[in-house]
């Protein structure tokens, strides 16, 4: 099985970018996005000057509690910067869903919950909410995170969104907002 079928089966369609996106972002913008795989492992990755975005982080069932997830976050956590990446909600039916907060917040990860984030599937029209997680060795702000949030949507997600979708994806004012009456923070709410 080869990187994104193990990444297609595992992220849900509505969270998914096509094969022919990836690939354009890996050859296009190699100074930027990345890819870390290994038998049991995929990492998805952009790296901006200062700061890096998980856009998906995968392991094997087979290989979940061996600490390949911990050292592949520490490969990242080296590099100094802040880390930003998307998770959905705590979804009942999905007890993945849990584990993935748990393992992030072990690790050090804040939610962002001053910034809201809900954008528009273009492959299945339905609107999804995600959370912000990030992890900063500076303090980081939300509001700088709110900031690498909109690089991320602009640059990354929605690159030439036309050309694979067949459709445009809403700008970011529709997508991303920062508010300063906090939501729930999903993970204190694990404790």
């Amino acid at each position: 099985m080869d990187w994104y079928e193990k990444l297609n089966q595992y992220f849900p369609v509505e969270e998914m970018k096509s094969k022919q996106h990836m690939e354009s972002l890996l050859k296009e913008k190699k100074d930027v996005y990345f890819k870390e795989e290994g038998p049991h492992h995929v990492l998805m990755y952009a790296e901006f000057k200062h700061f890096v975005f998980v856009d998906y982080l995968f392991v094997s069932k087979d290989a979940r509690g061996q600490g390949l997830g911990k050292k592949l976050m520490k490969f990242l956590q080296d590099k100094n910067k802040p880390i930003l990446l998307e998770v959905e909600p705590v979804d009942v039916n999905d007890e993945d869903t849990a584990k993935r907060l748990y393992f992030y917040k072990r690790i050090g990860f804040k939610h962002a919950d001053k910034i809201g984030y809900e954008r528009k599937s273009l492959a299945t029209g339905e609107v999804t909410t995600m959370e912000i997680l990030y992890w900063s060795p500076t303090n980081a702000s939300e509001e700088e995170i709110y900031e690498a949030m909109k690089t991320i949507y602009e640059d990354i997600h929605t690159y030439k969104d036309e050309e694979f979708y067949k459709g445009k994806y809403e700008d970011v004012e529709q997508v991303l907002s920062i508010d300063e009456k906090n939501k729930e923070n999903i993970l204190k709410s694990l404790d």
